[in-house]
């Protein structure tokens, strides 16, 4: 599976190992930056990362900021984007699961690279479950798009 992953300046060495982890899984990571040498600002990298979900040319994501928080809420800002922030396997299995989360996010400041590879083979193990779960995916699809309309100047009601 192709996976876009990207990072601002604080998590390159990070991102770096995951991307060797990744490949060693037998994953095909896309590196969407930064890199060594760039000075990145996070909504820069995670907003083409999303964009790259949206486009559905990628399935999943994986970006890494100091917290995983900024990226978390850039992805969140592209209508059919759902990043979470998952700094344990647990939270990264029901992301997948009860979320269908696309984009993993954590921070290079919180977890360590070998908790940061736990987590990122919990999420990419786990699917989308259906059932009751779906039910509340398209309530948050709802409430995006109502807000959407509502910063058009669209009556959504």
């Amino acid at each position: 599976m192709d996976i876009a992953i990207g990072c601002d300046d604080v998590a390159i060495e990070l991102k770096e190992t995951i991307i060797e982890h990744l490949k060693e899984r037998g994953q095909n990571p896309v590196d969407f930056g930064c890199g060594q040498a760039e000075v990145a600002d996070y909504p820069d990298v995670a907003y083409k990362v999303a964009k790259e979900i949206q486009a559905g040319h990628f399935e999943r994501a994986i970006l890494i900021c100091g917290t995983g928080l900024g990226v978390a809420i850039t992805a969140n800002k592209v209508k059919g984007v759902r990043a979470a922030v998952c700094h344990d396997t647990y939270s990264a299995e029901r992301a997948r699961k009860s979320n269908n989360a696309q984009v993993l996010t954590f921070g290079s400041r919180v977890i360590g690279p070998e908790l940061a590879k736990s987590i990122v083979d919990a999420w990419l193990a786990s699917e989308f479950q259906g059932g009751n779960s779906a039910r509340k995916v398209d309530k948050i699809a709802h409430y995006e798009s109502e807000e959407i309309g509502e910063r058009d100047g669209q009556e959504t009601h």
